[in-house]
């Protein structure tokens, strides 16, 4: 018989070996998750330590699958099942690092994209906070050295690049090699409390950083810009090894095991049963029921667009405090939701960006969870995309979820998860926009047309992510059929599909969670009838954490049974 305190011992050690691997192998993403103990280090983007983490994972994973599950706790067992499922997920993202064969300026999915990001989230306010800063930024010399051997590792091996994210990605390093004091890697100077230690920042990026990002900036204009793939030839599929990758990515983002083709067919399912809405809406708004007619007008409309940034700022604050005072309708008013705080995007950032993304809070208490939206160039702005953005990304979204999440009494390494278990986590988001609507949250018929065009957008992604990726689509195939279906600016159409080039599979895990979570809930409610309250199956769902989706489904069903 299997000793128990022994296996609950050995499975608190493995999840924190897992917690030191994963974000020492990539500590900038360990900081936009808020865990600021790794903001001192830089880590390497050299084939050799993605081999060696692959390693590392693949043995974590083993030790975790010869535990005995029989003398685990409930709440132990479906540990196990997390750290299985992330470890499993870490393995095979090392094995095929698809981030290296596809060079680009994106955050979270490129080494390059995500250090800016991360340096631009860290907060210094004391010594300690500071120390980690400059050490980053003395080290981002070196790393850029490893990342421009790292990409000519890629191009020897075939592992050719695309054209549009070269592009991006040069942009970008020229932008910050040239910035001077408005670099975002000096943002974490910017504040008073920083004075000591601004002007030893300001030559580090002035004399080391900025020259060395420029050095990789010609690297990649002399080396793989000329031999980068054209934009008929995007998807991953045209990579050696990239239709396993695409599989494999798929699998991690969604946490299913559903086909290319399958995903695909459900995008094409989800925007036809969205047809009788754009119908019942657009007749409310513009008094047609075409869908044509309807996209048309939002996007001529002039009312439509913003005049200032600031204007972007209160509507979306407007919006955040209404789903707030609306809370106890679908949250339990015993769980504490933090503050999340609105954060603008430069016009730098946003080139590189979606309109919006949710950076959680820290967790020494130095940050606030918050909603980071793009807002340069108001006039492109379409004043009706931003109610749903607002309500995807902080409440009831990605704030009331991840910020929560790091108040559970989990394992810490549960408590910070974000593209780890996306399906989870964006699905919950996508989920959020159509309660939101439920709820009467969207200030006009507007807004709620914005919304259906994000969920439109959503459904767009499984059908353009599979499309590109396992049925070869040229780029401008996937751009027109994102513009036909959607109401969204040229400009965010062209951004979405570009971030779907250079991050294969990410785009398909909102809809797949989406619907998830949508097919738990009708499942309880048939279950349960009149005893079926949406604040505890909303509660039901969070409470763990994020999970895999198929955790999620287990966790629901006993909420079911215990509620009968």
């Amino acid at each position: 018989m299997t000793d128990a305190p022994h296996e609950s011992t050995r499975l608190a050690e493995l999840g924190e070996a897992y917690f030191a691997v994963k974000h020492s192998y990539d500590p900038f993403n360990a900081t936009l998750l808020g865990l600021t103990e790794f903001d001192g280090l830089t880590g390497s983007p050299s084939a050799e330590t993605s081999a060696q983490a692959e390693a590392r994972f693949a043995e974590l994973g083993r030790a975790a699958a010869d535990l005995d599950p029989g003398a685990l706790s409930d709440d132990e067992q479906v540990d196990r099942q997390v750290l299985m499922a992330l470890l499993r997920g870490a393995e095979t993202d090392a094995h095929h690092s698809l981030w290296a064969a596809n060079i680009s300026g994106a955050g979270y999915v490129s080494r390059q994209g995500t250090l800016v990001e991360a340096l631009a989230a860290t907060e210094v306010k004391d010594s300690t906070s500071a120390d980690r800063y400059i050490s980053r930024l003395a080290g981002l010399p070196a790393y850029a050295q490893e990342l421009a051997v790292r990409h000519r590792h890629e191009l020897a091996n075939g592992r050719l690049p695309t054209a549009v994210g070269v592009r991006n990605a040069i942009g970008q390093l020229r932008s910050e090699a040239a910035g001077g004091a408005t670099s975002a890697l000096l943002r974490p100077v910017a504040g008073a409390a920083a004075d000591p230690w601004r002007e030893q920042a300001t030559t580090l990026v002035a004399t080391q950083v900025g020259p060395a990002f420029g050095a990789l900036a010609d690297v990649l204009e002399a080396e793989a810009a000329p031999v980068a793939r054209p934009d008929d030839k995007v998807g991953i599929c045209w990579v050696p090894g990239g239709e396993e990758g695409y599989a494999a990515a798929l699998a991690q983002n969604t946490t299913t095991d559903l086909s290319p083709e399958r995903i695909h067919a459900i995008g094409l399912e989800a925007l036809a049963a969205l047809e009788q809405a754009w119908a019942e809406i657009g007749q409310s708004a513009y008094g047609t029921s075409d869908r044509a007619e309807v996209v048309r007008r939002l996007r001529a409309d002039p009312a439509l667009r913003f005049e200032s940034r600031e204007e972007i700022v209160r509507f979306v604050a407007d919006a955040m405090r209404r789903a707030e005072a609306a809370l106890p309708r679908y949250f339990p008013t015993d769980v504490e939701v933090d503050t999340c705080d609105i954060v603008e995007l430069s016009a730098e950032e946003s080139a590189n960006s979606a309109l919006a993304y949710y950076r959680p809070p820290a967790t020494d208490g130095s940050r606030n969870g918050a909603q980071c939206i793009a807002t340069s160039d108001p006039a492109s702005r379409y004043r009706y995309e931003y109610e749903a953005l607002c309500f995807h990304e902080s409440t009831p979204g990605h704030h009331l979820q991840l910020a929560t999440s790091q108040q559970l009494d989990l394992p810490r390494y549960r408590r910070h998860l974000d593209a780890e278990v996306c399906g989870f986590n964006e699905g919950w988001g996508l989920y959020t926009e159509r309660l939101a609507d439920e709820l009467g949250l969207y200030g006009d018929d507007f807004s709620r047309l914005g919304m259906l065009s994000f969920q439109a957008l959503r459904a767009c992604r499984l059908v353009v992510d599979t499309g590109m990726h396992a049925q070869g689509w040229t780029r401008q195939r996937a751009v027109d059929f994102m513009w036909k279906n959607t109401a969204t600016t040229r400009e965010n159409v062209e951004n979405e599909i570009d971030r779907y080039i250079v991050w294969p599979g990410q785009a398909c895990a909102y809809e797949i969670g989406k619907r998830e979570i949508l097919r738990l809930r009708g499942e309880a409610q048939a279950a349960l009838g009149p005893a079926f309250e949406l604040p505890g199956f909303h509660w039901a769902v969070i409470r763990n954490g994020a999970i895999p989706l198929s955790v999620a489904a287990a966790a629901v069903s006993r909420w079911i049974e215990n509620a009968r």
